[in-house]
Parts: structure tokens; sequence; C-alpha cells
């Protein structure tokens, strides 16, 4: 038996992710409940060694005033990070595949510029070099209850591409009534896994914080047989 694919994750990546899902065979709908708007920003008087980017939105988004950091290299958290920054016109240095703190772990102490949402993962205490943070975009939380709802009776399998998403996701599947142990969901790292809570049907953690990694968890719950070597 088949079972849809829901993706949550605000726009552009949320085009993005149904066109790769829909690419494998499988049912997907889209359903942001987030919208990214830009902030104001200014550089801070420092020297800086590399951008640190752990989201594709804070180089969309802060694009209009990027001039100013052009030159430095980017470290990215995953490759749509990465990907970003290089259609940006940045060098990217170093792109790490299982979130900040592997990013970080073994990297050279530096002067990170952070840009960064509004709600960002603090980044682990270990690391010796210093993060300056910025935030550039925030993510807006939206509540299409009714649509959710509908979406919901499908018994959906649901990719959680943030602590925040899983987290509010939580809140709408409890306060729209319905049954958390007829949803699977696939996150991104071990952090959203965790803010998701639990009672869930089933939750897996991608291998590495990339979509095609949470699709390729996702599609034998969704019923997509997995491809064949010819």
């Amino acid at each position: 038996m088949s079972r849809p694919l829901l993706v949550i994750r605000p726009e552009p990546g949320n085009r993005a992710t149904l066109s790769r899902a829909r690419a494998l065979g499988l049912e997907a709908i889209g359903l942001p409940l987030f919208e990214a708007r830009a902030r104001d920003w200014v550089q801070p008087y420092s020297v800086f060694d590399a951008l640190l980017i752990t989201s594709a939105a804070a180089i969309r988004l802060a694009r209009t005033v990027l001039g100013a950091v052009r030159a430095l290299p980017v470290w990215a958290v995953g490759e749509p990070s990465a990907t970003a920054a290089r259609e940006a016109g940045f060098t990217v240095e170093r792109t790490g595949t299982a979130g900040v703190a592997e990013l970080l772990a073994d990297a050279p102490p530096a002067r990170l510029l952070h840009l960064c949402g509004a709600d960002r993962i603090a980044p682990p205490d270990a690391y010796r070099g210093t993060i300056t943070a910025v935030p550039v975009y925030e993510s807006v939380a939206l509540e299409p209850v009714a649509a959710l709802m509908e979406a919901l009776r499908a018994a959906p399998v649901i990719l959680l591409h943030s602590p925040r998403a899983a987290r509010h996701l939580a809140a709408l599947v409890d306060q729209c009534g319905m049954d958390r142990g007829a949803i699977a969901l696939v996150a991104i790292s071990a952090a959203t896994a965790d803010a998701a809570g639990s009672g869930w049907e089933k939750l897996a953690i991608a291998g590495q914080t990339s979509d095609e990694a949470m699709l390729d968890a996702a599609r034998l719950w969704c019923g997509a047989q997995p491809e064949t070597s010819k």
C-alpha cells in the first residue's frame, strides 16, 4: 500500500523537494508551514576568515548586500547550502554532510561570520574558533490548519528539515486532534528528530543533511521500490 509524502518546508525549497520526490515516483504533496522573509542586516565591523552558511535561504535572501563579504570562502553545512553559495558567486571551501557539529568537528580555528535565520541552532561549544551570528532572514510560521488536516487523513510520511519545523508540525498535529501514531516522520538531523517529540508511527533520521538522503529514507515507507542497478 502506497502513502503520500508531505513536504512542509518553505518555498522555494518546497518545490525543489517536490520535484526530486516525484522524479522518484513518489506521490508528493507540498504544504509549506513557513514563509522565509529577508531581514535588514549590516556586516559587523570585524575581520572574518570565512562565511558559515547553514541554510540556502541565507544566501538567497541576503543577496542584496552580499557584495561586502563576497571575497570570503564559504563553509556550508550541506550540499544545498554549498550549491546556493556557488550560484551566488562564492567559493566553497568546506561542505558538511551531517549538520553543523560535524562540519566544525575537524575544522581549523577560524573567525566565522554566520549568516543565519533568526531562529538558529547554537553551534557546538567545542569549536575552537569564533562564530559571529548575524540573522539575515526569518521564517514566519503559517497555520493552514484545514489543509493540514486534509493531508493528515492520508497518513503521510512527512519530511522535517529543521527543529523548528518539527516543533511547529507537532503542535499543529495536536491542535488538529490528529493521531501522531498514524504519521511517519523523516528528520534531517538528530536535533530535528528530538524536537519532534514522541508518539509517532515511525521516526527516521537521514544519513546526511540533504534532500536525497531524506527521500531515500522515506521512499520505502511511501511504498516506492528501491532502484536496482542495471
